[in-house]
């Protein structure tokens, strides 16, 4: 319900704007503005997906190597007291499991295009415990909200945009970003628990403990290497983690004596029918964003919240990375494009720059994985999962432009 008038809401704003621009300013541009921002952004929902069409061919081949060889099972016992308190829903032992915890792990180390195959299989495990096939279950929110909150111990993507702009440090915002993501997951969560009624136990805190003992090891490790080598070393982690895993499920699946290439290709065919069912909803979610981006109201939302602050008598320093900060829930691409303007604008090394890497890295697009998970399965009652989404993006904004005034 919330992401349906949240929806309708893109449209009728950027509607009133067009029409006042046009009545009291004469402005009638805005309306060819708008049109042709909903037909660039309906091929490039296509384009996107399309894009997604090889990446989910491969790994759900991959996942479905490790579901036959046992491994993705595994890792869900691994994880299972932990998870099976997260997810009451979920039996244990379920397929669910390890696919919820791939998908975890591959975000966590950054990797966008590994983690969102694994996600989508999450959802169709999940779904296929669903007894209502078209409302979000309990497990399915939690789920998502762990992946909005976004969780990123490696934010390599960033890195390398910034080393692109010609920062003279671009790992400078690495464990600024490393501590606002871990504040927004354990917000989230925590958040989540209390209203789905998960008692936070002993074994919860325990791993709440565990992930804030990660990223303080994160932190100390990365922050006593030479700046050069922070990004070298993280890139290498990732992959050679990722790489490691694609090699254990195929050794399992020799272990277990597969046709593992035959495994690959039933999996694979999957890949490629989730890339299809996507489309429509990446077309509604985008084409919505922008409209509303190109009738000029972001724009103007902008301008009033530094002349608020200014007004209050604050430093407004901040708000230049406010469009970031508001795309990013919106549309990945969005808001990363944000992102390189104001460092094209401000210089790769002014404060607003390294702001808005922060807040970019701090929680993930949130509307595009509601629309791509749940539109996966079909789900179109989505309950409160876009309201507790949206905490843990609110929570890891304010949180990343604290960290950044404190570290820059």
């Amino acid at each position: 319900m919330v992401l349906n008038w949240i929806w309708i809401s893109f449209f009728l704003i950027a509607f009133l704007m067009a029409a006042g621009r046009s009545l009291f300013g004469g402005d009638l541009q805005v309306w060819s503005d708008i049109m042709n921002a909903s037909f660039d952004q309906a091929a490039f929902a296509f384009e996107i997906s399309l894009g997604l069409t090889g990446v989910l061919t491969l790994w759900l081949g991959i996942m479905k190597i490790g579901e036959k060889a046992g491994v993705v099972e595994f890792f869900g016992r691994l994880i299972s007291p932990f998870f099976s308190r997260l997810f009451p829903g979920i039996p244990k032992g379920h397929p669910a499991m390890g696919a919820i915890f791939m998908n975890i792990s591959a975000n966590m180390l950054g990797l966008d295009n590994a983690a969102t195959p694994m996600g989508l299989k999450a959802m169709q495990e999940m779904q296929s415990l669903n007894p209502k096939k078209d409302t979000a279950t309990d497990a399915m929110i939690m789920f998502l909200v762990l992946n909005s909150s976004g969780l990123c111990l490696i934010p390599i993507s960033i890195m390398m945009y910034r080393a692109q702009g010609g920062a003279a440090n671009p790992t400078d915002v690495f464990i600024p970003i490393l501590i606002a993501t871990a504040i927004a997951t354990i917000v989230g969560l925590t958040a989540l628990c209390i209203r789905q009624k998960i008692k936070m136990d002993r074994v919860i805190w325990g791993w709440l403990g565990a992930i804030a003992a990660t990223v303080g090891a994160i932190t100390y490790f990365f922050a006593n290497l030479p700046a050069d080598k922070v990004q070298l070393y993280s890139t290498f982690g990732a992959n050679l983690i990722l790489f490691s895993v694609i090699i254990a499920f195929i050794l399992a699946g020799i272990r277990r004596k597969l046709r593992v290439y035959d495994v690959f290709i039933e999996g694979a065919k999957e890949g490629f029918k989730t890339a299809v069912m996507i489309i429509p909803y990446l077309v509604a979610i985008l084409v919505a964003i922008g409209m509303f981006r190109a009738s000029g109201a972001l724009d103007v939302f902008t301008g009033w919240v530094q002349s608020l602050v200014a007004w209050l008598g604050f430093d407004t320093q901040w708000v230049g990375a406010l469009p970031t900060m508001l795309m990013k829930p919106l549309s990945g691409s969005g808001s990363c494009a944000m992102m390189l303007d104001v460092m094209k604008t401000n210089g790769a090394d002014a404060f607003v720059s390294k702001l808005a890497a922060a807040v970019r890295g701090s929680t993930d697009t949130t509307f595009y994985i509601l629309a791509v998970y749940f539109g996966s399965v079909g789900v179109s009652k989505t309950r409160y999962a876009a309201g507790y989404a949206l905490l843990a993006d609110i929570t890891g904004a304010i949180a990343a432009i604290a960290i950044a005034y404190l570290f820059f």
